[in-house]
């Protein structure tokens, strides 16, 4: 007798290190810790700037990361993510704010998270199968490029002393690693470069110059705004626009720290959390967001940060920091912060995707997809646009690829009483793209009376295919000949029975 045996295997869903692992281990939890100190530092200036590009007072920005990046922690379906106000959910509300005021905004940041709820409800996650790998490489790339183009603000009509000091920071993080992994090399970049600035007492830019911080901390607030039909009119075109461009930058980056810690996540929990975390950020006032692919590359490439641990201490450090420490953050040099993000952009970019010999090697259709989505991304500054475009000019390579698979074979046989027959033997995957063409393979005049169509090596996928095989013997009959099909299997004898000469194409 066998006797079946539980073994310890965890599940490929189970995060390692766990929560409960880092809080026994110092060592992980102060790497944790730290990260998520860097990524709040970082979180600052970006907040703020995004609070800017919405047309929005900077406290919504920095009220909606602190929010969001501490409800994400708990309710997110990938660990060390980081989730928080982003240029794009900016970009997308930004219209509702010009034109209709700050509590349409927040309106719209609520029903946004509703709908986030509905679609990942309705299992919109698992939609993320059909992203092939060159439209992830291009998503990647596009956003390495994102990342430094973001920059350049700050290093442009700017004192010269800037230019030394993102030098020196940028060479502290290349260095600091391969002494000591302890610390986050981001970390001592900006306490560094901080200390130098405010020693020898520099005049280059801050935080404190992108903006005002908030003193106080945020409240509940409810939007006030008539609850009519007309404003859902109003506010579901963006609240559903910025619903969709949310969760496939969350998605999509969720899969990104899935390819790099080797570890699975929980798309559809994560779809369902980003919905209740803008519905959060909206009810405290905040201006919504999502995924942040920057600064998640700060936290798990950069830092090593593995854990939620990381995600809920980025959220309360920064608001530790622009609440308590307000006077402390604004003295921080934005070169320190700058040589941070070029680092990261640096590491994002996949090098090899870009070097001759992969050139070489891959396929012209796949090197098309990927350059389309990086080029329609930098063009926009919107990642969901370019991976929409990236996904449909993969499915229409992929489409001219197979429709080339399907071959006719044609030939002729004389029985003992003399009467030939044409036989006709049909190979591949038969859909709209391979079968427009199959109509004119076969000769209608010239064939014998008797045709037989042997469709064995053949499955007819659609509508389309089975409109084509109606036309071919329609054309028949029209030369008085008989043209018979057989050999399907059975899937594809059901839809050709039960679509054949119900299509009204055969004439």
């Amino acid at each position: 007798m066998v006797i079946a045996q539980k073994t310890d295997t965890p599940s490929r869903y189970t995060p390692e290190p766990s929560v409960l692992t880092a809080l026994r281990s110092p060592r992980i939890l102060t790497r944790e810790v730290l990260a998520g100190l860097v990524v709040a530092l970082a979180l600052i200036p970006e907040a703020i700037s995004f609070s800017i590009i919405a047309g929005v007072d900077p406290r919504l920005g920095l009220f909606s990361s602190f929010i969001m990046a501490v409800s994400i922690a708990f309710l997110g379906g990938r660990p060390a993510m980081i989730t928080a106000a982003t240029g794009a959910i900016a970009l997308v509300i930004a219209p509702v704010a010009r034109d209709y005021g700050v509590d349409y905004l927040i309106a719209t940041v609520i029903l946004g998270g509703v709908f986030q709820l509905a679609l990942g409800a309705i299992g919109v996650a698992k939609l993320m199968r059909f992203i092939p790998r060159s439209v992830m490489v291009g998503f990647v790339n596009a956003l390495a490029i994102l990342i430094f183009t973001a920059q350049l603000p700050h290093l442009i009509g700017v004192p010269w002393l800037v230019y030394p000091l993102v030098i020196a920071g940028i060479l502290i993080m290349v260095v600091m690693p391969r002494l000591t992994r302890v610390v986050p090399a981001p970390l001592v970049a900006i306490v560094l470069i901080t200390i130098a600035t405010v020693a020898v007492a520099l005049n280059v830019p801050t935080v404190g110059d992108q903006g005002d911080l908030p003193r106080s901390l945020p409240e509940l607030l409810i939007p006030n705004v008539p609850l009519t039909w007309e404003t859902f009119t109003i506010i579901a075109p963006y609240a559903l626009a910025m619903a969709l461009v949310g969760l496939l930058e969350s998605l999509m980056t969720a899969k990104l720290v899935d390819d790099i810690t080797d570890t699975h996540s929980r798309k559809t929990r994560e779809s369902l959390g980003q919905g209740a975390a803008n519905i959060l950020s909206g009810l405290f006032g905040g201006m919504g967001g999502c995924a942040m692919i920057g600064q998640t590359m700060i936290n798990v490439k950069a830092s090593g940060a593995r854990t939620r641990i990381s995600t809920f201490l980025a959220g309360v450090f920064l608001l530790i920091l622009v609440v308590a420490l307000g006077d402390v953050v604004a003295i921080i040099p934005m070169a320190a912060l700058v040589a941070v993000m070029v680092m990261v952009s640096v590491a994002t970019f996949d090098w090899h995707s870009i070097r001759w010999s992969t050139l070489q090697r891959m396929p012209k259709s796949e090197t098309t997809v990927m350059v389309a989505t990086v080029a329609v991304v930098v063009i926009t500054h919107n990642l969901a646009i370019g991976v929409i475009v990236g996904v449909v000019v993969a499915m229409i390579a992929f489409a001219r690829r197979v429709a080339h698979f399907a071959t006719v074979e044609r030939r002729v046989t004389t029985d003992e009483d003399g009467e030939q027959t044409a036989h006709y033997r049909v190979n591949g995957e038969l859909f709209f793209a391979s079968s427009n063409d199959l109509t004119t393979q076969f000769e209608y005049s010239d064939d014998p009376a008797r045709v037989v169509i042997d469709m064995a090596g053949s499955h007819v996928w659609d509508a389309s295919t089975v409109a084509a095989l109606d036309a071919i013997t329609t054309k028949y009959e029209r030369h008085g000949k008989q043209a018979t099909i057989e050999g399907m299997n059975e899937a594809s004898a059901l839809l050709h029975g039960r679509l054949a000469g119900n299509l009204g194409g055969g004439h």
